[in-house]
């Protein structure tokens, strides 16, 4: 098996190409440059020193987080990028596991710990264990998470360690910055990693990436989405703005396509490709909105009329935007569009295991008009059929 690696979850920037038994390729800076100055630039010069052809990959690895906003944003869209464009899965590999896996077989208890500032740190326990392999002498280590990765006050990581009353050892970017808080305060026996893998990198992502995949630990580029732990405050802020904005209801142009479709991928199990949402906007009896808050778009509505009805076929809000009225704005415009153009019925069907969107749909005015057997597929289900009268 065949990975591309990147890792820029913090301050250092890297890139390996990973294969079971072997390093290809690993190309690594830890150097006063933005990730989004160096990181394409890295994996094109990988490419060309090992004449490196990347339909030849079967999966990408990619550090998920936690760590740099912007760095993890960085490395996930240029994962998610390269993804998308050749088709192979992403593997998502948890920053701190991988820094963990930099010491691979220690006995001692492993404290990866990157710098979250205000004295604290996002980290994870981690361990080793020996097996011998029957019939022979050879063992292999164990990778074991003692604890998940985690944001944490130092003071507190501190009592964890010496609670469990085991050597450990301190690796990662917040060791120079809280090295005399770990000096005072551990009762029990530590050290410190030395220089050569005691920060990220790519080789490691990739050799336990690719120990993951096998452990069928992956996913599509589509559903590639990083993982932050703890928002920074700007998100914070920027989150709190558009939970308080109004919702702006508008038609949908060919510009919302593929926003839609990334929405349409992460709400449903048969998502509709940019493709198929562009050619439903073109046709003549298509309705198709768009819902803005805070200029971000948060949801849509597919439909489409027939004779004095039109029939929803699609609906669907962010996750972190649900049960902020997105979707009753939605339906208020659609509402309102159908009085305007003489629509006497609304129609729609729905998951009879999607008890949350019916009982939505139940607050909205909508009734049941009875089931469609097998209706769905993957996996097969039935259909509730409901309608709303439009009042004249």
């Amino acid at each position: 098996m065949r990975v591309l690696a990147i890792d820029s979850s913090g301050l250092t920037a890297t890139v390996a190409v990973v294969e079971d038994e072997q390093t290809i390729a690993e190309y690594t800076v830890n150097y006063k440059k933005t990730h989004s100055q160096t990181l394409l630039p890295m994996i094109d010069e990988v490419k060309k020193m090992i004449d490196l052809d990347l339909s030849s990959i079967d999966a990408i690895a990619v550090s998920g987080g936690p760590g740099s906003f912007t760095g993890l944003r960085i490395g996930s869209a240029t994962a998610k990028g390269l993804g998308l464009a050749l088709g192979k899965p992403l593997i998502h590999v948890p920053t701190v596991d991988a820094l963990a896996y930099n010491v691979y077989g220690c006995g001692d208890l492993i404290c990866p710990i990157m710098d979250a500032r205000r004295k604290q740190v996002y980290t994870g326990l981690y361990s080793f264990s020996h097996e011998v392999k029957d019939g022979t002498h050879l063992t292999e280590a164990a990778f074991h998470v003692e604890e998940q990765q985690m944001a944490i006050a130092v003071e507190e990581l501190i009592g964890k360690l010496n609670a469990y009353k085991r050597p450990v050892v301190f690796l990662g970017d917040g060791v120079p910055v809280y090295r005399q808080m770990l000096e005072e305060g551990l009762e029990v026996p530590y050290s410190f990693a030395p220089s050569y893998m005691n920060r990220q990198r790519a080789a490691v992502v990739g050799a336990l990436g690719i120990a993951y995949y096998y452990a069928g630990k992956y996913e599509t580029a589509e559903a590639h989405k990083p993982d932050y732990l703890r928002v920074s405050q700007a998100e914070r802020e920027r989150a709190l703005r558009e939970k308080e904005a109004k919702t702006e209801v508008r038609e949908m142009t060919i510009e919302d396509g593929a926003v839609v479709a990334e929405i349409e991928h992460q709400s449903f199990s048969d998502a509709w490709s940019e493709k198929a949402i562009l050619e439903t906007l073109e046709q003549n009896n298509s309705v198709c909105f768009v819902a803005e808050k805070a200029g971000k778009r948060v949801g849509y509505l597919l439909g489409y009329t027939a004779v004095d009805e039109v029939e929803i076929a699609r609906i669907a809000v962010i996750d972190e935007m649900k049960r902020q009225g997105v979707g009753h704005a939605l339906m208020l415009a659609l509402k309102a569009w159908s009085k305007e153009h003489q629509i006497a019925k609304v129609l729609l069907d729905v998951r009879e295991s999607n008890q949350a969107a019916g009982a939505f749909y139940a607050r909205e005015g909508f009734v049941n008009d009875g089931v469609r057997k097998a209706f769905y597929q993957d996996p097969k289900e039935d259909a509730v059929l409901m309608s709303l009268e439009i009042d004249k």
